[in-house]
């Protein structure tokens, strides 16, 4: 530009400034939801299917031999064999079923030892450790505190939705392709209550 000549720049439309601001914000609300929306996201496919499985505990069966002698008194055997196999948990229960059969029981595991071979059944559940946190937050488990958490990835998610509608413009916006896919979005729920008979 020669010096002095003081013709300005074209000013950029309004709806372009418009759409680059939105599509500041979707980008970082995304990034703000990525951690909830994982959590979201698999707790869902977690219960979804909870006829098929448990989301939040693994059911453990197993066999395990303790090789040192274990103790006469009950109490004592129970211990040897806790720390034998590596549990650090304080029984709740200790008793004698027969001369080969002592139960141990502790909060989601039940041990049926053999003192006299050091023979253990171990039978129970462990939990699904992320699953678990998952769905108990999922399922708001959490009370009042997370409720408002939730509200507002949900107000969060509406946000998400709503300006990626307006994010692009021409063909592939709202006056394009993203009116059919937001149709198609907007009709699944439809025709499947439509077509299951509705609640």
């Amino acid at each position: 530009m020669p010096v002095g000549d003081t013709t300005r720049k074209p000013a950029r439309p309004r709806r372009v400034v418009l759409r680059a601001w939105l599509r500041a914000l979707h980008r970082d609300a995304g990034y703000l939801a990525v951690g909830l929306t994982f959590v979201y996201a698999f707790s869902g496919l977690a219960v979804n299917h909870i006829a098929d499985w448990d989301p939040n505990f693994v059911q453990v069966e197993s066999t395990r031999v303790v090789d040192t002698p274990l103790p006469e008194q009950d109490d004592a055997a129970a211990l040897a064999v806790l720390e034998a196999l590596g549990y650090d948990e304080t029984p709740l229960d200790v008793y004698r079923i027969a001369d080969d059969r002592l139960d141990v029981t502790l909060e989601r595991i039940t041990l049926h030892v053999d003192p006299r071979t050091g023979e253990v059944f171990e039978e129970g559940e462990h939990p699904r450790v992320f699953l678990r946190m998952a769905n108990w937050l999922h399922l708001n488990r959490g009370k009042k505190a997370w409720t408002w958490v939730a509200d507002g990835y949900a107000v969060l998610l509406l946000f998400l939705a709503s300006s990626g509608v307006f994010m692009l413009g021409g063909r592939k916006g709202l006056l394009g392709r993203g009116a059919v896919l937001v149709g198609l979005g907007v009709a699944i729920p439809i025709v499947y209550v439509v077509l299951s008979g509705g609640p």
